[in-house]
């Protein structure tokens, strides 16, 4: 008996070595370059996505990720907001809203890596993972950055429109919209009711997941 257990326990063993089990994997884990060479994406092929970037407010924007339904909008944070504010992180993590790394303007990136790997591991330190996303404040992406960012594996998003109150822009098929709320400029939450009222959002991930999307190309 003890003979036929120890035959038994060889065989898997064997079994085990050249036929280890498969880890587990998130469906987007193998997805972090959308593009095939170095380039902004600015829009979809079909639907609207929401993005917002947030560098300032406390109990607004605290109350408006309180009340935020799915689909949910892709917020783009910055690091110092995120740092003075981590029970409103805490919110957005519970309740799994898509987070991308909002930076600086472009030109702060020109021969300045440490800014950038800072940024990076502060957000991964607060999020837990690498961002999937990026966005500079001024949507300006020089080579330098942009290089940065190939090499990490994150994905630099433009939008189509940026919004900042008014009159409501047409729809466009494709169209990936972004809405400022920072200490100079930025929009009452409330305002954002109008532009829902719209259009049927998607979210980034729905809309930019698919075979093709448009592209402004970074020059050499």
């Amino acid at each position: 008996m003890r003979i036929r257990f120890v035959i038994i326990f060889i065989i898997c063993c064997v079994i085990f070595v050249l036929f280890p089990p498969l880890p587990k994997q998130n469906p987007l884990t193998a997805v972090f370059r959308i593009t095939e060479d170095p380039a902004v994406i600015v829009r979809g092929t079909n639907g609207s996505a929401l993005t917002v970037n947030i560098s300032f407010g406390d109990v607004e924007v605290e109350q408006w990720i309180q009340d935020l339904a799915k689909p949910y909008p892709l917020l783009f944070v910055d690091m110092e907001w995120v740092e003075r504010f981590p029970e409103t992180v805490e919110l957005i993590k519970d309740k799994k809203i898509p987070v991308g790394l909002l930076g600086n303007e472009g030109k702060d990136y020109e021969q300045n890596t440490p800014l950038f790997v800072n940024q990076i591991e502060r957000f991964e330190q607060t999020f837990g993972m690498m961002p999937l996303w990026f966005r500079t404040k001024d949507e300006v992406f020089p080579l330098a950055l942009h290089t940065m960012l190939w090499e990490a594996e994150i994905n630099a998003l433009g939008s189509s429109i940026t919004w900042q109150g008014g009159n409501i822009p047409p729809v466009q098929e494709g169209e990936i919209l972004s809405i400022p709320h920072h200490r100079e400029n930025r929009i009452e939450f409330t305002e954002l009711k109008k532009l829902y009222d719209s259009r049927t959002f998607i979210t980034v991930e729905e809309m930019l997941f698919q075979p093709k999307v448009k592209l402004k190309k970074i020059p050499e």
